[in-house]
């Protein structure tokens, strides 16, 4: 036998975890099929025909892509805030310097990671190289987030979210604020090309670089995020 709770607040909380899992599939599922699927098979494709097919792929894909970022990253704040609040209540304490923290330190995070990226050349434009960088960068985000939420009543719950949102926090920044931005002028500069003849500008080979490497630090950054959201519920390393 078994019964549905009753109360509006865990059945709330069970709604946001539905919205948050269907849209992070989605995210995560279009971001895999841009590096192991499209980006590959691209390059094997004609020139003409990938004028074609680009545009209109891309597009659909892409609106897929940011909204459902969009959505994950939003409704999972919205559970994790609840994480928050009903810690910091427990221990009659302030929620402040955890969601302040969080959005403080991993938009940071975001900030410095984009710096990287911004010379597209030289010793930054190596995978290898960025990879070390960005992993540097993250693990020290962590470990601050960790550093100031450390008054002994954040659970397990709160800080594991705190680290692995705070990756999705970034990686949709990373949608948004590079992707979708360089993106919609390549696509908008392809179609010109195909119907007009007008040539792709010089930047276009720095700009596609970029999203790649984004792209690939992206997919790279979900396996750590999907490990820490994995450690919420399941594994308790954060227990003290």
């Amino acid at each position: 036998m078994f019964s549905f709770p009753t109360d509006f607040h865990n059945n709330f909380l069970i709604a946001l975890r539905l919205i948050h899992f269907l849209a992070g599939i989605t995210w995560i599922g279009l971001l895999y099929f841009f590096n192991l699927v499209s980006t590959p098979v691209s390059k094997e494709i004609e020139l003409a025909a990938r004028v074609k097919v680009y545009p209109k792929l891309m597009l659909k894909a892409l609106w897929w892509f940011r909204w459902s970022a969009f959505v994950t990253v939003i409704v999972g704040l919205a559970y994790w805030g609840q994480v928050v609040h009903g810690d910091a209540a427990g221990a009659n304490a302030t929620s402040g310097v955890a969601m302040g923290s969080f959005f403080g330190i991993w938009t940071a995070t975001w900030a410095v990671l984009y710096v990287l990226l911004i010379p597209g050349k030289g010793i930054l434009n190596k995978g290898p190289v960025l990879a070390v960088l960005v992993a540097i960068v993250v693990v020290v985000a962590s470990w601050l987030f960790l550093r100031i939420n450390n008054h002994g009543w954040e659970s397990n719950n709160l800080l594991a979210i705190g680290i692995g949102g705070g990756i999705g926090w970034v990686l949709m920044l990373n949608v948004w604020g590079i992707v979708w931005r360089i993106q919609k002028r390549l696509i908008a500069w392809t179609v010109a090309n195909a119907e007009n003849g007008m040539p792709m500008p010089e930047k276009a080979a720095r700009m596609q670089r970029m999203a790649f490497l984004v792209s690939r630090i992206s997919a790279w950054l979900t396996i750590p995020l999907l490990f820490f959201m994995a450690v919420a519920s399941h594994y308790p390393m954060f227990v003290r």
